[in-house]
Formats: C-alpha cells, structure tokens, sequence
C-alpha cells in the first residue's frame, strides 16, 4: 500500500479504533496491521500528538505478563475530532473516488 496513502489515515483509524473502546499501543497497532502493512513504532508519535493536542487521555493498568500497559483514552474533544475527520475523510473519498471511476 502507498506510504502517502497511510500517512494520511493512520490518525483516523487510530481515533476511529479508540472509538469503539481504550486501547493500549501494541493493540492498537496489532488491529491496524490487520489491515495494512505498517511498523511496530508508527502509531506512537500520532498517540503522542492526540495526547498533546487533548484528543486522548492516557492511564496504566497492571499487566500480569509484564509491565504495565498504558491504555489510551479518547476524551470529548477527540470524540468530535473524530466525528469531524471521518467526515472530511468521507467527503475526500467520495470526491477521489469520482475523480478516477470516470
């Protein structure tokens, strides 16, 4: 898959999957990979900048397998964040999509 073509929608899939529930960050990187092709380390400077910009919130929980695991949490303002990037992501698609079916 084109690295542009990820750079660009990794930050809503990782909003879009924090959604649906918290996460840790190898979770939210074992479910993204399920999808496309993408480095162990991707997804932690975009978690960096969401908790940094107050889209996420972070908290441990104790692992029983290792250290503990820092979960993320998407707070109010990430909820809307999301909703508004999903559209404009939607509106893009339907746009890029006319574009090259004609």
């Amino acid at each position: 898959m084109n690295t542009q073509f990820k750079k660009g929608a990794l930050e809503l899939c990782v909003l879009s999957q924090l959604v649906r529930g918290d996460k840790y960050g190898y979770e939210l990187t074992e479910r993204i990979s399920d999808e496309m092709s993408i480095a162990g380390g991707t997804l932690y400077p975009i978690l960096r900048k969401l908790k940094a910009d107050d889209y996420v919130t972070t908290y441990l929980v104790e692992s029983e397998s290792g250290p503990a695991r820092k979960y993320y949490k998407l707070t109010d303002k990430g909820k809307q964040y999301q909703s508004d990037v999903k559209q404009e992501w939607e509106a893009f698609a339907r746009a890029v999509n006319q574009l090259i079916m004609e």
